[in-house]
């Protein structure tokens, strides 16, 4: 079987990463992947929304099946442009349509069915300019802090949590008049929700689902979870306080009506779904749904997997899940994430990595960073996540931070507290 991954990330070495365990694939490619997939994957040069070259690529490579990494092309709809073109009839594809990715493209969309379908999540009230008297006096009526999350993509800018009142009511209407661009013109207001937060994931077929490993990611860039929110400097995977009751709690509250919606709303959905989620004294609340997988969790998830996980996607493609035996591991996997001095503001690229050959009993999984002849470079934000699995959180944790300190390039820095509020 030959296959093509879409996506240039982490998350997306990730996946490649366990696709090519798989008997069942003859070629994967990657399009347009980044310094470190080419380990495992074929690069196809060509971006991840221009479908016309994707639609080439896949007919020169005699694609089989099409795996979609980031939400961008979900929500502008690859999968409906490939579904209209008979010639691509037979093209499997994982990533929901159009449809379904409104559950990531528009927060109100996915409140709407949270409370249509009964599943616990914070009340809220999506606002517009034509509503904003409505949108100041709800939150006079919430206690601080006060969330204001902007309904379409921002590139996970769009949320602010604000501890005063005044600078609410300010920031609301300043995301109104375009802080965020379009992503901001309806704007979806939310009680704060106090716990501790944590990520599951499913793969399902729009009919049964296989549950994923769940994880923690730490989203600050500082230790102790100080400073700027980044897309995520590290990630734990199972996470200690989710087992047992809590994740039976959040299969029947949230997974299984989830997948029942899905149906009794008519959405198609083929595909991950990743359910962010706050653990509120031991109840599972739904902050937020996305329609792909998380990142750096990907990192975590993966290594945790044991089934074959093409042999899962060719059956969800196939509305055929609910027959696959899916099993994943017990060792703990924790990555930790290196980024580019400055990140997430202004930071520098181009910065030549060294050390990557002496990685044991460990994988790095690429984030930002391309090739140059025999060199890899820096080329993003986050650059380089170091995974590991391991008997315990702390031996994991222990391979993940030894294989970090054998790695450098300028400016070069990484959190030293990933999973410390865990163990």
């Amino acid at each position: 079987m030959n296959v093509l991954l879409l996506g240039s990330g982490g998350r997306e070495h990730a996946i490649a990463w366990k696709l090519a365990q798989s008997p069942m694939l003859n070629k994967l490619f990657i399009a347009p992947g980044n310094g470190g997939t080419e380990q495992v994957a074929l690069t196809i040069n060509c971006k991840v929304d221009d479908f016309e070259s994707i639609a080439k690529a896949i007919q020169d490579h005699k694609i089989d099946m099409l795996v979609v990494g980031p939400e961008d092309p979900l929500v502008k709809g690859v999968r409906d442009y490939f579904e209209a073109k008979p010639e691509f009839t037979d093209l499997k594809i994982i990533g929901p349509g159009q449809l379904g990715a409104t559950f990531e493209g528009s927060k109100e969309f996915s409140k709407r069915f949270m409370f249509k379908q009964g599943i616990p999540t914070a009340k809220y009230l999506s606002v517009e300019s034509s509503n904003l008297q409505e949108g100041l006096n709800f939150l006079k009526e919430l206690k601080a802090p006060y969330v204001l999350k902007a309904d379409g993509l921002a590139a996970g800018k769009g949320v602010l949590i604000l501890d005063s009142l005044e600078e609410a009511q300010s920031e609301l209407k300043n995301m109104l008049e375009g802080k965020f661009g379009d992503a901001s013109k309806t704007v979806v207001i939310e009680e704060f929700l106090a716990g501790i937060e944590l990520s599951v994931f499913i793969l399902t077929d729009g009919k049964s689902y296989k549950i994923l490993p769940e994880a923690k990611d730490y989203k600050r860039i500082g230790e102790g979870d100080t400073g700027l929110n980044t897309g995520g400097m590290g990630a734990v995977s199972p996470v200690p306080f989710a087992q047992g009751e809590f994740l039976k709690k959040v299969e029947e509250r949230i997974i299984k009506p989830s997948v029942q919606g899905f149906q009794s709303e008519n959405i198609p959905y083929t595909g991950f779904l990743f359910i962010g989620l706050m653990n509120v004294n031991g109840d599972p609340y739904v902050i937020e749904y996305n329609v792909r997988m998380g990142d750096p969790e990907t990192e975590v998830v993966m290594p945790r997997i044991e089934s074959d996980l093409l042999e899962a996607l060719v059956a969800c493609a196939d509305g055929k899940l609910e027959g696959v035996e899916f099993q994943l591991k017990p060792e703990t996997a924790t990555t930790v994430m290196m980024v580019s001095g400055g990140y997430p503001e202004s930071y520098e690229k181009g910065k030549e990595i060294s050390g990557l050959d002496q990685i044991e009993d460990g994988i790095v999984f690429h984030a930002g960073t391309k090739k140059e002849g025999d060199k890899t470079l820096s080329s993003g934000g986050r650059v380089l996540a170091f995974t590991a699995l391991g008997s315990s959180m702390k031996d994991a944790l222990a391979k993940s931070y030894a294989n970090a300190n054998k790695v450098s390039f300028e400016k070069a820095y990484f959190r030293t507290d990933i999973g410390k509020d865990l163990a």
